[in-house]
């Protein structure tokens, strides 16, 4: 019995570490590896990436984000960026995303994607968080081949 409540009172004290940090006007700066090898779209099997991102909460539980990313194949290397918005539900941690992403593989080839995830900001302190995410990534030139799907893993801080 005093196990559960002194679980209840650890995750009832995050979430309400958590919620201070959904605040209007707060910032957000963050890193991520994604591909992790469990992405994956037709042309290109398994990738790399490293992404950078800043983001600002416009309105309670509500950010703006711009984003920069770097992927590696065996075939190629692309670079992107792209601007977003995250919501967070409840304040718990919980967010869904989406945004536009433009791509650059090489002079002769870009894309256009449409970027949507669904993840989790755990926070380690009161700024720091983990945020593991899934993600779908459809492409505008070619939809069956360069739309992506797959994980990453992110390192948060909020301030």
């Amino acid at each position: 019995m005093m196990k559960k409540i002194l679980l209840v009172l650890i995750l009832l004290t995050g979430t309400l570490s958590a919620s201070a940090q959904f605040e209007k006007g707060k910032k957000h700066l963050s890193t991520a590896l994604t591909g992790l090898n469990l992405q994956y779209s037709g042309e290109q099997k398994f990738r790399f990436g490293l992404d950078a991102n800043a983001g600002y909460f416009i309105d309670d539980c509500l950010m703006l984000r711009a984003q920069v990313g770097y992927n590696h194949t065996k075939e190629s290397d692309d670079f992107n960026f792209g601007v977003g918005a995250r919501y967070y539900f409840d304040q718990c941690g919980v967010f869904l995303g989406a945004g536009a992403t433009y791509i650059h593989y090489s002079p002769k080839s870009n894309d256009f994607a449409i970027p949507v995830e669904v993840g989790y900001a755990f926070f380690i302190n009161k700024h720091l968080t983990i945020e593991p995410a899934a993600y779908y990534q459809m492409s505008v030139d070619d939809f069956s081949n360069k739309s992506t799907v797959g994980l990453k893993v992110g390192l948060g801080f909020y301030f």
